[in-house]
């Protein structure tokens, strides 16, 4: 009998990543990372900041880090986000510090994050996972801004006309899903993180993964 043996598994660990979820205000982006959290010990979700108000319901650190102008152009100009971005006339960005370290412990970050943000982060790693998240018509996605109460009409306004520009960008992405289905879309996107996790190119011998990613 050959004293070849192939390395056992547990001898390899997974690179972390990035998964991008993009798409149209409204369209269900937090609710393919809710599902995601839930279903995935291995995923975490990276927070925003925002110069938004909070909404109803919402908590500083929980659901963004919330800013005013001031405060939020300070810390681009110390270059504490890795992306951000003019959104629906707020300001949106993603903290830095936490997604690296984070990455380099092996984690999936999911960054729940506008089109504009989602493209700088593809722009500045290139092995993230950019999903883009597209409504069954604009109709429906009116409904479900209206319907979920948490902006005031002009605000939706806004939003909706911000929508189709968004959407032309869905080309620039590597995934695309139709969220007409809720069930059926949470499956697909499930599917695309899975089959992610276990390319070979994120395969690593433990001893020798690294607190860096190559960027």
């Amino acid at each position: 009998m050959s004293s070849d043996r192939a390395e056992a598994p547990s001898r390899f660990t997974r690179r972390g990543f990035l998964v991008v979820v993009s798409g149209p205000s409204g369209v269900g982006k937090t609710s393919f990372c809710t599902h995601l959290l839930e279903t995935r010990r291995d995923a975490i979700r990276s927070v925003s900041a925002t110069t938004r108000a909070p909404r109803p319901g919402e908590v500083d650190g929980r659901d963004y880090f919330y800013f005013d102008p001031a405060g939020f152009a300070a810390k681009v100009a110390a270059g504490e986000f890795l992306e951000f971005a003019d959104v629906h006339g707020h300001r949106y960005g993603t903290p830095r510090r936490f997604v690296d370290e984070q990455v380099a412990a092996g984690r999936i970050v999911l960054l729940n994050i506008d089109v504009q943000g989602g493209l700088q982060v593809k722009e500045r790693y290139d092995d993230a996972v950019a999903i883009f998240v597209w409504p069954p018509s604009l109709d429906a996605l009116k409904a479900r801004l209206e319907a979920r109460a948490q902006d005031d009409p002009a605000e939706v306004a806004r939003r909706l006309a911000d929508a189709p520009g968004e959407l032309a960008q869905h080309g620039r992405y590597d995934y695309l899903v139709v969220n007409e289905d809720l069930p059926a879309a949470l499956t697909r996107v499930s599917a695309i993180v899975e089959a992610e996790r276990a390319r070979v190119s994120r395969l690593v011998p433990a001893e020798t993964l690294t607190h860096t990613e190559d960027r």
